[in-house]
């Protein structure tokens, strides 16, 4: 972990002593929580900020490899640390560490590209992407904007650390020195929320108490919001994915008695939902502003107003990329794209 500068602990030291969060600390002087957390603990130990002896060990980059390690990933934002640990030759070793990557990057307030985890696709669910996309991409601009995608997401309360890890005994769980002083908002939780979007028009947020069922979405979702919605515009088609909430029975047979056309989705396709992207945005926006939510019950008001900010063209402009996540999905052969 890089060292924090004299002047830097003397700064968070009386962050914290004035009442900041240890992540908002953490944040305004570019370091780890973790560093500010031995900071403070230190501090409470010895009663001065100096840090910890270190072993002298000579530094394993040198500046050239330092600022090419910072150029790479800026010409290249979708590089791993992993990737260039293995050109990178060290001084003393063969390579240098991905960690070590990190820590330069972390040094220069950048950030290395974390792999992505992806559903794994079996030849079945190729199989039935590729048949979907070649059905549909010939649909033009009005056959998509007469869809409403829809969906949900979770969002989570983070502390920003994710948390320190402590080794104790079976026997000792409890015990004094096996547990950590936490900050009063410093909690965990979640909230789980629904919504809709087309091209001309959006659904409220829905914020849904618990886990969703099927008699939840029913009772919850479709009823309320679904059907009036489509009542509404009666020339659009419902977009939802095939999980066991929205492809029961019960959920059927209500679409069906109220004559609401679905459209048919391939197994495993987050990738073509355009409102997979609209949660990613909804979630930097919500991490972006000026006071974090501390409680599920802000985190859910902050979601709600951060919907309603998102502008209408945004939304159009993400179910007019259709045709071309259709088109990606057979380059692709049916597997994963970068939608």
């Amino acid at each position: 972990m890089p060292r924090v500068p004299s002047h830097l602990r003397e700064r968070a030291l009386g962050m914290l002593q004035g009442g900041m969060r240890t992540a908002d600390v953490a944040r305004a002087i570019n370091c780890n929580v973790r560093n500010v957390r031995r900071l403070r603990q230190r501090y409470r130990e010895t009663g001065q900020t100096a840090d910890r002896p270190r072993s002298g060990r000579p530094r394993v980059t040198t500046p050239a490899e330092d600022r090419y390690i910072r150029t790479s990933h800026q010409q290249d934002r979708y590089r791993m640390a992993t990737t260039t640990a293995r050109v990178i030759p060290g001084t003393h070793n063969p390579s240098i560490s991905a960690q070590t990557v990190r820590n330069r990057l972390r040094e220069a307030g950048l950030k290395a590209c974390r792999p992505v985890v992806r559903q794994v696709l079996t030849r079945r669910h190729r199989q039935q992407r590729r048949l979907w996309a070649q059905t549909h991409r010939r649909w033009t601009r009005q056959d998509w904007q007469k869809v409403l995608f829809t969906d949900e997401s979770r969002f989570c309360l983070t502390r920003g650390d994710g948390g320190i890890p402590i080794y104790h005994q079976r026997i000792e769980p409890y015990a004094e020195a096996c547990t950590l002083e936490r900050d009063r908002f410093e909690g965990g939780g979640s909230v789980m929320v629904w919504g809709g979007v087309s091209q001309h028009h959006r659904t409220e947020l829905v914020v849904i108490a618990g886990n969703l069922n099927a008699v939840r979405y029913r009772e919850d979702i479709l009823l309320p919001h679904v059907v009036p919605f489509l009542q509404a515009h009666p020339d659009m088609t419902l977009q939802h994915d095939n999980a066991t909430s929205h492809t029961a029975r019960s959920v059927r047979d209500f679409l069906e008695d109220r004559n609401v056309s679905v459209l048919p989705w391939p197994e495993k396709s987050p990738d073509l939902n355009p409102i997979e992207h609209v949660w990613d945005l909804l979630d930097r926006r919500v991490r972006a502003r000026a006071i974090p939510p501390r409680n599920v019950q802000e985190l859910a008001g902050a979601l709600v107003e951060e919907w309603g900010n998102i502008s209408q063209q945004e939304l159009a402009n993400l179910v007019q990329s259709m045709r071309r996540g259709c088109t990606a999905v057979l380059n692709a052969a049916g597997g994963h794209t970068r939608y």
